[in-house]
């Protein structure tokens, strides 16, 4: 298939969807990293709409891009302004930008009720602003907003408007399915008609409102479209833009399509992480390529399939992404997922050693009881460890205790949390204080033992989470507790479960530090990154 051209709009588009934001600083980064990664086109913003977008544009004109254009986006000039009029183009000539993207309206429901103009006017509104910009020095990408749908009302009037853009001197024409309601079928046979008809190059921009993003993107394709639209983990309005992280691998490794990112694909993974990581979001770890959980095991007949051949259940190879096998163990784990997940943790056993047989009958009672080990890693090893006989006792609890207090007068809650601990024969009895009780208990705990081991001054606890496993039980539901710590090299989880929430965080908490005084966490934790 001939080449196709990747155009991200994660920091236009992609901003728009809920709770997405991107300081400028994280949006010269993002540009930075799929400019490395090999994405062809990047949508800085609208220049105009806010003070961040043209700071963007100031920004960005300083750096170095080894590959991708940066591209400018806005709309046609004003029903009844004069093209050399409108502020508007020129801001985007002002964006310093190589390409320059505007829409333009398709459907005559949007040209006669929202905007309010005539279908003539709109032709010449098409046609007059791609003028302007093409005559300013810019190549133009022109995006037919809602063509799918003004082509289905209205076919002949659809390819008007993109023949207006083409005498205006468009360099693409991106058909737009703005409300994200096509089915598939209707893509392809839409877009093969369009290019068809058109000597200039054809893309497609499609949204998620129907859970079709990423289907239709690659319709269109097929249907003989030479540029994608779209954004980094289907970021966007609404149910989101189409993901261009599973567009781009099905482009490649399904469909045989020339990208020039291919070369890079073992980046997507990362490029992933790295565009979540921008936005403060939390990674999806069902992303198909790119999550935690797309090549992850949990049944035992599964993860002893995998074992011996890979693609019995495993429909690439998920290094060509970054990505890596993972085996999660459950109640429903036999031995041959214990001997996998053991040897990704790198602990070498025997399978056929007596103590993996108790070690499961274990497992499965803790899972029944409300454990989970699924992100607690950390949690899982240390069991496995004390059952092989390989865990070293470091320190033993004598007890603790955790006092919470509230000053009504002065509006402050304060924890005070005491921990008693036994290490090496010397009692350890320390008290510490925060706002909350787990934060009291974690420093308590720390402070007693880092005299004794010194390296756990760099470990941090990230992330906290609570789930009520018996919500008709009240409060005095079952509770389970997973927390996330990291130190310089690695992230890993723990867990706990009791029906007083301060002791299933105890067990948390003793489990972290007690993997890391094991010396587990200098092994990185590829699963943590997507905490």
């Amino acid at each position: 298939m001939a080449k196709v051209f990747i155009y991200d709009t994660t920091l236009r588009d992609g901003t728009q969807g809920e709770g997405v934001s991107l300081s400028v600083a994280s949006k010269i980064r993002l540009a930075q990293k799929m400019d490395s990664f090999g994405i062809d086109f990047i949508e800085g913003g609208w220049p105009g709409s806010n003070p961040r977008d043209m700071a963007f544009f100031e920004q960005i004109r300083k750096e170095t891009l080894s590959h991708a254009k940066i591209s400018a986006f806005g709309s046609t000039r004003r029903a009844g302004v004069k093209v050399s009029e409108d502020s508007q183009l020129r801001l985007l000539l002002e964006a310093q930008t190589p390409y320059v993207t505007i829409f333009g309206k398709t459907w005559g429901l949007h040209v006669e009720k929202v905007i309010k103009t005539t279908l003539a006017e709109n032709l010449d509104m098409i046609e007059q602003s791609v003028r302007f910009l093409a005559d300013g020095g810019r190549k133009v990408i022109y995006d037919a907003e809602h063509f799918f749908d003004g082509y289905k009302d209205n076919p002949q009037y659809a390819m008007e408007t993109l023949r207006a853009a083409e005498r205006g001197g468009a360099e693409f024409l991106c058909l737009c399915d703005t409300n994200g309601g096509c089915m598939t079928t209707e893509i392809f046979e839409i877009v093969k008609k369009v290019v068809g008809g058109f000597k200039i190059p054809v893309g497609v921009h499609c949204h998620n409102d129907c859970g079709l993003g990423v289907a239709v993107s690659l319709e269109g394709v097929r249907a003989g479209a030479s540029m994608v639209q779209g954004t980094l983990n289907g970021f966007g309005e609404r149910n989101g833009n189409a993901n261009l992280t599973s567009i781009i691998p099905n482009l490649i490794l399904k469909m045989g399509v020339d990208l020039n990112c291919a070369p890079n694909l073992k980046k997507l993974r990362d490029l992933s992480l790295f565009a979540d990581e921008m936005a403060n979001f939390k990674s999806d770890s069902r992303q198909p390529y790119v999550g935690a959980s797309s090549f992850a095991h949990k049944g035992g007949v599964h993860a002893d399939a995998a074992n011996k051949v890979k693609r019995s259940y495993e429909h690439i190879d998920p290094s060509l992404v970054g990505n890596k096998t993972r085996v999660l163990v459950s109640d429903m784990s036999g031995r041959a997922s214990v001997m996998m997940k053991a040897k990704e943790l790198g602990v070498e056993i025997d399978s056929k050693d007596p103590s993996i047989k108790k070690f499961l009958d274990e497992l499965k009672t803790l899972e029944f009881n409300g454990y989970e080990y699924e992100a607690a890693d950390a949690s899982f090893a240390l069991l496995l460890a004390k059952f092989l006989r390989r865990k070293k006792e470091n320190f033993s609890v004598r007890g603790y205790r955790v006092i919470v207090e509230r000053d009504e007068i002065a509006r402050r809650t304060r924890s005070e949390a005491t921990v008693k601990l036994d290490v090496d024969g010397n009692i350890e009895h320390t008290v510490a204080e925060a706002h909350g009780p787990v934060a009291a208990l974690d420093l308590a705990l720390t402070k007693a033992l880092v005299k004794y081991f010194p390296q756990l001054k760099d470990s941090e606890l990230t992330d906290f989470k609570v789930r009520i496993l018996d919500s008709e039980s009240g409060a005095n539901a079952i509770t389970r507790v997973q927390i996330e710590t990291k130190d310089r090299n690695s992230i890993w989880g723990t867990v706990g479960v009791s029906d007083n929430i301060i002791e299933a965080s105890w067990q948390a908490l003793k489990d972290a530090v007690e993997y890391k005084l094991q010396g587990l966490s200098q092994k990185p934790n590829e699963a943590g990154k997507d905490k």
